[in-house]
């Protein structure tokens, strides 16, 4: 690595933009082309999720919403269907509706200025900021998870980032080191700096372009920084039956949960209390007994969520006909590999899992 990214007589931006030449990620896909509306989908995508996650997810989104007007003429269950397995499912439906207001309000032509873009569902300032950054070469401080572990470990930022005096003086310095020009690479340069060298765990900081002014590599303590607030060591648990029926046509049925909440709007197999009985959900879902050719209980296991773990029990129920009457809570029988709709991971592991 030559020495010049490492030389104090070079700003903090001119640095990083020296490395990022040689060493930054150039072959995302949404780089190319790096059109707002591939730009804002791969930044919503990215919240709290990692690049080599995103990429496939992406592709295989945009290749069937290709522009913002095709996803807001699509159905909300298909744009789910699409997102499914990528989690924090409330993104893709402030997505879909983001899409309608931008399609309605602004002639399906997308917003040129950070204010405008951070007024649509699901787009914070630093999202907003990224988006014109990058789509358009406005100057716009970003402070993501990258950003703020680069920012807090070179100045050395005590507190936690969640807290608003940090949080306000992180601002101020992506504020300060942001350059007014080569915007987009800049800012998709100290993005690549915190994902590849200033990483939260093992940072290779020997490579790092801007180790010489590092605070925190000069007082050994790297990994110190950021700090974060200590939370409460106990996770909540909760449990939970689900039932999966399938009918002899190997269709299953699913539920689509509410709006709103953990899984909003996605389709899963019945979902019952842990002390459900098997009768008790059959009476409720309309179905006879005399239809069931099988059960099998299959052992629970458990998926966490940022705040909570699920422990999951499965319940496989084959029945020996479809049932003369249609479920009415609104559920569909949809075929495990042949359909339309978001299922969440646990409801993608459920249908895949059943083995009769």
């Amino acid at each position: 690595m030559a020495e010049a990214y490492h030389s104090k007589d070079l700003g903090f931006a001119d640095r990083l933009l020296a490395w990022w030449d040689d060493h930054g990620r150039k072959n995302l896909p949404w780089q190319t082309p790096r059109t707002p509306y591939r730009v804002w989908v791969s930044e919503v995508m990215l919240q709290q999720t990692q690049v080599a996650t995103v990429v496939p997810y992406f592709e295989r989104f945009t290749t069937r919403f290709p522009d913002v007007q095709t996803l807001a003429e699509s159905g909300l269950d298909e744009v789910l269907h699409y997102w499914s397995g990528l989690g924090y499912y409330a993104r893709a439906r402030n997505l879909h509706r983001a899409a309608v207001i931008v399609a309605d309000q602004h002639g399906g032509v997308f917003p040129t200025t950070a204010e405008a873009i951070q007024e649509l569902p699901g787009v914070g300032r630093t999202t907003a900021a990224a988006i014109v950054a990058q789509a358009y070469g406005t100057r716009a401080p970003i402070l993501d998870g990258n950003v703020k572990r680069v920012l807090a470990r070179h100045h050395r930022v005590a507190g936690g980032v969640d807290e608003a005096r940090t949080r306000n003086e992180l601002w101020r310095l992506t504020e300060l080191h942001t350059p007014c020009e080569r915007v987009a690479d800049y800012t998709q340069a100290i993005m690549d700096l915190g994902a590849t060298v200033c990483r939260r765990t093992g940072p290779l900081c020997s490579a790092c372009p801007v180790r010489q002014t590092c605070q925190a590599l000069a007082r050994g303590d790297v990994e110190r920084f950021p700090e974060r607030a200590k939370r409460p060591s106990a996770r909540r648990l909760e449990r939970r039956r689900f039932f999966v029926l399938t009918e002899p046509d190997g269709r299953c049925l699913v539920e689509q949960r509410p709006a709103l909440g953990i899984w909003g709007g996605l389709w899963s197999p019945p979902e019952r209390n842990a002390n459900e009985s098997l009768e008790t959900f059959l009476a409720g879902v309309g179905i006879e007994s005399a239809l069931i050719d099988d059960v099998r209980e299959q052992a629970v296991f458990r998926h966490g969520f940022t705040h909570f773990d699920l422990d999951v029990e499965p319940v496989y129920v084959r029945l020996t006909a479809m049932p003369p009457v249609a479920h009415d809570g609104g559920g569909k029988w949809i075929h495990p590999r042949c359909h339309a709709l978001g299922l969440s991971a646990v409801a993608a592991k459920l249908i895949e899992g059943q083995e009769w």
